[in-house]
């Protein structure tokens, strides 16, 4: 089959906005606008990749924004729309492209199976949806009233043919059109049309950002998970744990890597979404997870609650143990948790206690961790 690839266009510098940064970078919920519109195309089976062009000077802003997601090399696009998508596209090679704006952060996934559907009979294919409103042609005052039998509003993401938009900018020459599918049709290739959805309206103003923030709400109902794990001493260390190593004089055993709080958080996340625990998506009878990282396990259970649509909204993992002291590693803990789900650290939490040398911690045999994830879903979900 022909690989597809999903190119963001996120260069853009959002002046309308009135924010004192790109509105693709500014949180929308629990994650940053460009997140929010990865998540929905990389969550799609029939996307094999996604790649984002940003603009000069963003790559710090860009790689918080994306914390751990798997977008390959950032691409720098130019001053113009056309700049960037000719350098994305340059990133991408060959097969089909689903041009994107970073600034439409919802992307139902009917709307990418009908362009991928059509791309296969046309050259390129967008969404449209048809407009309801009377237009007129007006200076101040209307000066004439205009049919809207056969005009549409176009959205994206847009599908085309690497080649065919590659010709078709080439036909286009310095000229920068702000659109792909003008660009495609000024040269004479074939452009279908598919039903869009109102969820793919571009954030623009402030107006359209509180609707966008409405509209992820009104979705969304709040779920709750919790997750145990321990595992005891054994061999000499260090240990991992919170996704960080930590110098003790005992390692921990276990199958993978042993962090126990990366594993109580992953079964908190996974309960919250209804999704099993982790011995379901990682068996320890599996040869291949024998020493993996934990970071692996708590990656996939945060991808497949984004595929699902939900959002995690705050994790809290406290650590029962004698030894290691946590407090100096805390805010370290914090950070690559942080960094594994793509949120910021003011949503996790992670502290310690004791059990006053009672049981298997108060007598340093291992280390146990427990964790409360909570996340929202669609209703149904």
């Amino acid at each position: 089959m022909t690989k597809v690839t999903a190119l963001i266009v996120a260069a853009g510098s959002g002046n309308r906005m009135g924010a004192d940064q790109p509105k693709q970078y500014r949180l929308l919920g629990d994650r940053p606008v460009l997140a929010h519109a990865v998540d929905a195309l990389t969550s799609h089976p029939r996307v094999d990749a996604v790649r984002v062009v940003i603009g000069a000077g963003q790559e710090a802003m860009a790689r918080v924004a994306l914390g751990s997601r798997d977008v390959g090399a950032l691409v720098t696009g130019g001053k113009e729309r056309a700049d960037s998508v000719r350098a994305g596209l340059a990133a991408i090679g060959d097969g089909v492209v689903l041009v994107h704006d970073a600034a439409r952060p919802f992307c139902p996934p009917g709307v990418i199976d009908r362009l991928l559907d059509a791309i296969e009979r046309h050259d390129g294919a967008v969404p449209v949806l048809a407009i309801a409103d009377t237009i007129a042609k007006a200076r101040g005052t209307v000066d004439a009233m205009v049919d809207r039998t056969a005009l549409v509003r176009i959205q994206t993401p847009q599908a085309f043919h690497v080649e065919d938009l590659l010709y078709a900018y080439g036909e286009a020459g310095k000229r920068a059109p702000t659109d792909e599918s003008t660009v495609m049709v000024e040269a004479g290739l074939k452009v279908a049309t598919v039903e869009g959805d109102p969820m793919l309206d571009k954030l623009t103003t402030p107006a359209d950002w509180v609707r966008a923030e409405a509209s992820l709400a009104a979705r969304l109902v709040s779920r709750t998970g919790m997750g145990f794990d321990v595992h005891a001493f054994e061999g000499p260390g260090p240990l991992m744990m919170g996704g960080i190593e930590i110098a003790h004089s005992q390692g921990l055993a276990g199958h993978s890597d042993a962090d126990v709080v990366l594993h109580a958080i992953t079964d908190a996340l996974l309960g919250a979404a209804g999704l099993g625990d982790i011995g379901e998506h990682f068996p320890p009878s599996d040869p291949q997870w024998k020493g993996a990282a934990s970071d692996i396990f708590l990656a996939h259970a945060a991808q497949l609650i984004r595929q699902a649509g939900g959002i995690i909204d705050f994790i809290d993992c406290t650590v029962i143990a004698e030894a290691p002291k946590v407090g100096p590693h805390r805010s370290a803990m914090r950070s690559r948790v942080a960094e594994i789900l793509g949120l910021s650290a003011a949503h996790v939490s992670i502290k310690a206690t004791t059990t006053e040398e009672l049981g298997f911690t108060g007598r340093s045999e291992g280390i146990a961790a427990q964790a409360v994830a909570t996340i929202r879903m669609e209703i149904g979900r």
